[in-house]
Order: C-alpha cells, then structure tokens, then sequence
C-alpha cells in the first residue's frame, strides 16, 4: 500500500479540527534550539539523489564502531558470538519473518512446529521437563520464575544471590515490590553459602542462582541446591546457554526452574536487542508458567499436526486466572536459537563452549602476568573472568579504545566495592593475537 499524503486542504481542515492555525502550534512547547532545522543541521538540501542519501547515511553509520571491525572484551549478559550465515538467512524468509501469532493453527503449521522445536531444544539444554515459547530476555525470564515460587509454594521471601546479574536483580525487584526480596552476599566471587544457610527458613518461596553467574564464576549448585530443598523451597537457576555444551544442567542438580538469555545462540549483539527470554521447569509447574506452549497433537485423520496447547495469557482466559502480563513471545527470535541449535548439534555446542572456556582461561592468564593487574576471584570460571588493577578502570577503558580495542566492563557502577576491578569477557571470536594486543596495550598503559 502506498503512502498518500494529505492535500493543502485536508491539512487546513485537521488544523482546524484541532484548534490551531499551522502545523508549527502544534510544537510550541518544545524550545526552538531543540527543534531540528535543516538549514541549522546542514544535513537535509533540496533535491538530493538517492545514491547522495545513500552516501551520507553510509557516512554516518561508518562513525560506529562494532565488534565486527575491532576485538571486543566485553560481555556481562550480551556476547560476541558467530552466528551461522543460514539463521539470518532462514528467519529472513517471509513466512517467518512477517507472521503473526498463530491463532489459527491450521494456517500456521510452520510456526507452531518451530516452535514445538524450539522447546524440545531448550528443554533437553537445560534437564527440564518442559520449557515454554518464549519470554522477553534472560531478565523477565527469572523474575517470571520467581513469581511461579511465590505462586507455588503460597511463601514471599525470595533470597537471590548477588552474583545474579544486577540488571536481573533489578528486574526482580521492579516486579516484586510487594515481595520479601533479600540479596545473599558473595565470597571470592561465588554466593556465601553460611550467609544463605542463615536466611533460608519456613517462609522462603526459593533461592535464586545464577551459574556462570555475572563474574563468569560457577557456582556450587547441588549444594545450594540440597540446602534450599531441605527448607522447603524451590531452586531457580540462570545459565547461560553456550556454557550447557558443557557445564551439567540445572535439572540435573536439583534445579526446580532453569532460565536463561538466549541472546549467544545465534542472535547478533543488535545494540541490546531484541533478545530471548528462556525458561524451563519441572512438569508439575507446567499450569502456572507464563507465555504459550506449543504441542504436538493428531488431526482428525490421524495426521501429525501442532498446536497452541497452553495459553496462560491474559488475552485468552480470564484476568485474574492468567499467569502472567506476558502477551506476546520472541518468535523469531526463538528461531535463529532453534537454527542455530539445529546446525551445531551437541557435539557443535560443546566445541563453541570448549572454545569460550579455553580462551577466557588464555586472557586471564596473560592477564594476570602483566604488572599492576591480577585475577580478583581464584573461583573457576567460565568465559569471563573479574582483574583487579593498580589503575583507575575508566582510564584503562579508554585507553583500549583509543587503541581500537573494547575494554572490559568496569563493576563499580553495580559493585563499589570492587571499584578496582573489571569484568573481561573472551569467546570463541577472540583469537590469540587479539588477547596479544590487548595485554600489550594494558601493560603500555601501566608503564
């Protein structure tokens, strides 16, 4: 459908309507230095060409700088991965790429199937009975399972580790504001397990954990685990996808409810977004997830056919009987991780994992040689790693960016007490001669 733009007169008569005599009247409110003048910004000109937008736009967007043109170390939630050529491509079809939910399941077999795929996927990553399709990010996601909890366990008091991502912590007390939520402190750089022991009781709904947790330290999950189901509670685990090829997953060690960000499997970094909520659990708290689930099921026929099975959303049942405030999910999203999955295997994902260990474990010990700069935790750790220095972070950042490389990520903005360390991050797209330059550069710096 083509644009058509309103005639002189039609704009007289809206104007009219409205109450005002130009179009102007209707920005008298915003100061004229904030308003944008073509003649003040020099960009916009009369009768320019195609091929001149095309070049000025290409001037400006050459001004960024991305992860595809110099060596990143940043991580703390969002990672530089590869992504397979074929999931752009795939996700670009569209038959994905423009469908809406699939209200109707026989015009939607395609989708629904995905998305059937896509939840076997995660539900085997993770050692869960069933996982549903899908949630925002790794954020709504754990606070969605806290609230299942509360849900269950008829319990308000939430312990959840300060090792969580602190945006995921954040989240969690935004939803929970009418909730008993306590914040268990961390010892070398893993959740205290005297100080969780001393808050567990009779009135705690469960314990929420997240392994590797923001440092990229493991935490001893089985432990915390026995501990909270003795008191009664539920286990929520966060994890990150990739460390699954070869960490044990947290439905094998006890975990009730196991969530994630899916943004590693497959999804570009996209300047923060959109990303991928994961979520998984036990069956027995299948009716009070949030979101959809999508089933396998026969047609009258005895054809193999797929459809909405749960539907736990406001829109579709009564208000006060729905799970949750989800309305939508990350469809498309949730399949570049289904494709992505789909290509490597099990035998690929452990390779990607293999590869973030082993290079996080390269940075860190480069690191850790050069002077003024050593390992903050001696916890293991997975594709992350915390380095305290004897130099202001900021600084340092800056100066890796001045030599064309993203630093890491200095804590004290979520952590003050540790106002000397920062979070570096290394993955599979790090080679060896890009952790050369960066200790090169940090060891220039400190001299």
């Amino acid at each position: 459908m083509q644009f058509i733009s309103n005639t002189s007169q039609e704009k007289k008569e809206i104007l009219e309507t409205i109450g005002v005599n130009r179009l102007e009247d209707l920005f008298a409110n915003i100061p004229r230095d904030s308003l944008f003048s073509p003649k003040i910004n020099g960009v916009l000109r009369k009768g320019i060409s195609e091929m001149e937008v095309s070049r000025e736009l290409q001037s400006l967007a050459d001004k960024n700088r991305t992860v595809a043109q110099i060596p990143s170390f940043l991580g703390a939630g969002a990672y530089h991965h590869f992504v397979p050529a074929a999931v752009p491509a795939l996700i670009s079809r569209g038959e994905f790429l423009t469908a809406y939910t699939p209200y109707q399941p026989e015009a939607s077999q395609g989708t629904l199937q995905a998305t059937f795929e896509f939840q076997t996927m995660i539900s085997e990553l993770y050692g869960m009975d069933v996982a549903n399709a899908s949630l925002y990010d790794g954020a709504s996601a754990l606070t969605e399972a806290a609230l299942l909890a509360v849900r269950e366990t008829g319990r308000r008091k939430i312990l959840v580790s300060r090792t969580v991502h602190p945006e995921y912590r954040q989240t969690l007390k935004t939803y929970g504001k009418s909730l008993n939520i306590r914040e268990i402190p961390f010892l070398n750089g893993t959740t205290s397990l005297d100080s969780l022991e001393k808050e567990l009781d009779d009135q705690t709904a469960c314990v929420i954990l997240q392994t590797p947790n923001f440092f990229g330290s493991l935490e001893e999950g089985e432990k915390i685990g026995a501990m909270t189901h003795a008191a009664g509670s539920l286990l929520i685990v966060s994890s990150n996808p990739i460390s699954l090829g070869i960490l044990k997953s947290p439905g094998n060690y006890g975990a009730d409810i196991a969530t994630g960000e899916g943004q590693p499997l497959g999804i570009s970094l996209n300047y923060g977004g959109p990303y991928l909520g994961l979520f998984s659990c036990k069956e027995r708290y299948l009716r009070k997830i949030p979101g959809r689930i999508a089933g396998m099921t026969k047609d009258r026929d005895g054809q193999r056919g797929f459809v909405l099975t749960l539907q736990t959303r406001e829109q579709h049942i009564r208000r006060e009987k729905a799970t949750s405030n989800i309305c939508t999910n990350e469809a498309l999203m949730a399949l570049a991780a289904t494709i992505y999955l789909s290509l490597l295997g099990p035998k690929g994902l452990e390779e990607v994992a293999l590869l973030n260990l082993k290079n996080a474990h390269i940075l860190a010990d480069k690191i850790s040689q050069a002077p003024g700069f050593e390992l903050a935790f001696t916890s293991p750790f997975f594709n992350e790693c915390v380095v305290r220095s004897a130099q202001d972070p900021y600084q340092i950042q800056d100066h890796l960016s001045h030599k064309g490389i993203i630093g890491g990520f200095p804590l004290d903005k979520f952590y003050p007490d540790l106002s000397d360390c920062t979070l570096y991050c290394a993955t599979e797209m790090n080679t060896e001669k890009e952790i050369e330059s960066l200790v090169a550069a940090l060891k220039q710096f400190h001299g």
